[in-house]
C-alpha cells in the first residue's frame, strides 16, 4: 500500500514520474549523481532563481537544497551570470594556462588560513583523492584515518564506514576487500577511539581527513577539545591533518571552517562555493606539502607525487565564477555571515517550536547557515557521532520527511543551506511547511 504522502507527491509531480520512467531506459537507476535519487523518483526541475527552484509541472519551491550547498549568493546571482555571458565569448574551454587561474588562486590564499598554495581539480571528489595521496607522499606513509559516517566523495581510498549500520568496511562492491588496511574509520568527538587507532597505526601514520561539520551526518560538529587533540597529534607525529571543506568552505565564514572555529589544517579541499555556481575542486594548504606535486625535472618520479587535475580543470568560467564570488563574499563579509547565522538561528527555532507543539522528539542541528533535523528515539538524546544517530535516532524518519516537505512547498534532500536571497517570507514559508509535516507526522497521516 502507498503511502498518503507518497501518493500526494505522485499526484503533484506527473511530469517528473514520466521523465523518470524516459531516464530509467537510459542511464543505470536513472540517475547520474546517488544523492539525487529519492522516492518514489527524482523531483526534476526546470529553472532555479534567488531562493526558489521550479519543477517540470509548474511547482514552485523554497529550495534548501541550494545546489548540494553551493548557492550562497542564491540561484543564477546577476553579477555573476552577466560576467560569464561577457566570458563566453572568449571560449568555454580552452585547456591552456590562464590569468584567471592564477587570479583564483590569489584570492584562495589571501582568504584561507591554511593556505599557502592551491591546486585545482574539476571536483570535491577528485580534491579528497589527491589530498589523501599528498599525505601518504609527504610522510612516506600509508594509513589515512577517516571519520565513521564521514563522506568524501566517491574516491576509492576513503569509501569505508560511510553509512553504518548498513555498510561495515568497504561501501559496497567493486572496492578492494583489503581496503581497510590503510584507509580506517574512527567516530567523531571520541578522543579515546581515534587516539587508540592512531597509536594502532603507529609509524604508518600519515593523516587524518574530516569534516568539521559532517554533511552525510547530519551537521554534526567537531567540538573544540576533539579538534584540538587532533591538531595536537598530528603535529607531534609528522602527520597530515586535512579538513575536508567541499561544504564548509567560504560558507561558514570567508575563511571556511578553518576560521570559523580556530583550527588550521596542513592542507584542505574545497569546492561548491569555490566555483560560482561552475564545476570545481582544489586542494590547498601548506607549501612544503602541496609543492611535492610540482612538475620539476628536478624531483624523480618516486619522489613527485602526481596530480593530473583532468581536462576541465581551471575551466576559464569556473575560474571566473569563483573569483567573483568570493570576491563579492570578501567585500560583504561582515554582512553576509552574521546575517545568514542569524536567519538560521531564527528558523531553526522555529522549526523546534512546531515539533515541540506536537510532542515529536527532534535535535535540529544548526551550524552557521546549515541545519538538519534528527529524529530522536527519545527526548534529550544526544546526536555527537554516526554511532548516535545510529542509536539514538531514526534515520529513515528523515527521507519521510523530506518527501513531506516537497508536498508542502521545500525542497531538501538532506539538511539545509540558506542563501543570502532568503527572504523573511521564505523562511516563514518554511517554518509553516515544518508546523503542517509536524502535524502529519505526529498523527501519522
Amino acid at each position: 500500500m502507498t503511502s498518503d504522502f507518497i501518493s500526494t507527491f505522485e499526484q503533484k509531480t506527473p511530469g517528473s514520474k514520466r521523465l523518470n520512467e524516459v531516464a530509467c531506459q537510459v542511464t543505470p537507476g536513472g540517475i547520474s549523481h546517488d544523492s539525487r535519487y529519492h522516492a518514489p523518483y527524482p523531483l526534476y526541475v526546470t529553472r532555479a532563481k534567488g531562493s526558489k527552484v521550479w519543477d517540470v509541472d509548474g511547482n514552485a519551491y523554497h529550495d534548501l537544497w541550494m545546489a548540494h550547498y553551493d548557492a550562497i549568493l542564491g540561484h543564477a546571482p546577476p553579477m555573476v551570470v552577466d560576467r560569464l555571458k561577457e566570458a563566453m565569448e572568449d571560449g568555454l574551454h580552452i585547456g591552456m594556462a590562464m590569468e584567471h587561474e592564477v587570479a583564483l588562486a590569489q584570492k584562495v590564499v589571501e582568504v584561507l588560513p591554511c593556505a599557502q598554495q592551491v591546486r585545482f581539480c574539476a571536483s570535491g571528489t577528485e580534491a579528497t583523492m589527491y589530498a589523501v595521496r599528498l599525505a601518504r607522499g609527504f610522510t612516506g606513509r600509508n594509513v589515512i584515518l577517516k571519520i565513521v559516517g564521514g563522506w568524501h566523495g566517491a574516491n576509492t581510498d576513503l569509501m569505508i564506514d560511510v553509512r553504518p549500520p548498513e555498510y561495515i568496511g568497504p561501501e559496497g562492491a567493486g572496492l578492494p576487500p583489503d581496503l581497510n588496511s590503510y584507509t580506517r574509520s574512527v567516530q567523531l568527538n571520541d578522543i579515546e577511539d581515534t587516539a587508540k587507532a592512531i597509536r594502532e597505526a603507529g609509524d604508518d601514520f600519515a593523516g587524518i581527513i574530516l569534516e568539521v561539520a559532517m554533511g552525510a551526518g547530519g551537521f554534526i560538529v567537531a567540538e573544540p577539545d576533539y579538534l584540538s587533540f587532533l591538531r595536537e597529534e598530528t603535529t607531534k607525529r609528522g602527520a597530515v591533518l586535512i579538513f575536508d571543506e567541499v561544504i564548509t568552505g567560504f560558507r561558514l565564514a570567508l575563511g571556511g571552517a578553518q576560521e570559523y572555529v580556530g583550527v588550521t589544517p596542513d592542507l584542505t579541499t574545497l569546492g561548491k562555493i569555490l566555483g560560482g555556481g561552475m564545476p570545481v575542486g582544489a586542494i590547498a594548504g601548506r607549501a612544503d606539502v602541496m609543492e611535492i606535486s610540482a612538475v620539476t625535472p628536478k624531483r624523480s618520479k618516486r619522489e613527485k607525487v602526481l596530480i593530473g587535475g583532468g581536462t576541465y580543470s581551471c575551466n576559464p568560467l569556473t575560474m571566473i565564477a569563483g573569483a567573483m564570488t568570493l570576491n563579492i563574499l570578501q567585500s560583504r563579509k561582515n554582512e553576509i555571515y552574521p546575517a545568514l547565522a542569524e536567519t538560521n538561528q531564527r528558523m531553526c527555532d522555529g522549526i523546534r517550536g512546531v515539533f515541540a507543539d506536537v510532542a515529536l522528539p527532534v535535535l535540529v542541528n544548526q551550524v552557521g547557515s546549515l541545519m538538519e533535523v534528527h529524529f530522536l528515539k527519545e527526548e534529550g538524546l544526544p546526536v555527537r557521532s554516526m554511532a548516535d544517530v545510529v542509536n539514538n535516532t531514526y534515520k529513515d524518519k528523515q527521507a519521510e520527511y523530506a518527501t513531506r516537505m516537497r508536498n508542502h512547498g521545500v525542497f531538501l534532500l538532506h539538511g539545509g543551506g540558506l542563501s543570502v536571497e532568503h527572504t523573511e517570507t521564505d523562511i516563514q514559508g518554511i517554518v509553516n511547511a515544518h508546523r503542517a509535516v509536524a502535524q502529519e507526522m505526529a498523527e501519522g497521516n
